[in-house]
């Protein structure tokens, strides 16, 4: 099983303010439905209140984040699926939910996870 990140940057979901409560309602119902199915690793919106920070080696904290870097922001689902194409349908059926494009991303193996 492979590890997938579907996700998209807050910008993308352009919903009218009277239809954001059935879009919480239709993407908590796809969350749910994941882990029903046994899929669901992880997911969450980034708190776009709170500033990114990056910290170096030696414990240097200093605001923002990489130089030419964008500010990940938006809504993530980890889900472990057996297939790119399982992937692209539990994407698909995220699409739905939150009314906006998702973007698929395969995690590398990693034994030690």
């Amino acid at each position: 099983m492979t590890k997938y990140l579907i996700s998209f940057p807050g910008e993308a979901m352009v919903v009218p303010e009277e239809e954001f409560e059935a879009v919480v309602e239709d993407s908590h119902a796809v969350i749910e439905e994941a882990k029903a199915a046994g899929v669901y690793v992880f997911g969450g919106g980034i708190n776009e209140a709170v500033a990114p920070v990056l910290v170096a080696g030696d414990g240097t904290v200093t605001e923002g984040t990489y130089p030419g870097h964008t500010v990940p922001n938006g809504g993530y689902a980890i889900l472990e699926l057996p297939s790119r194409e399982a992937a692209l349908e539990w994407a698909a059926k995220i699409a739905v939910a939150c009314r906006c494009a998702q973007e698929v991303r395969e995690f590398q193996f990693d034994p030690a996870s």
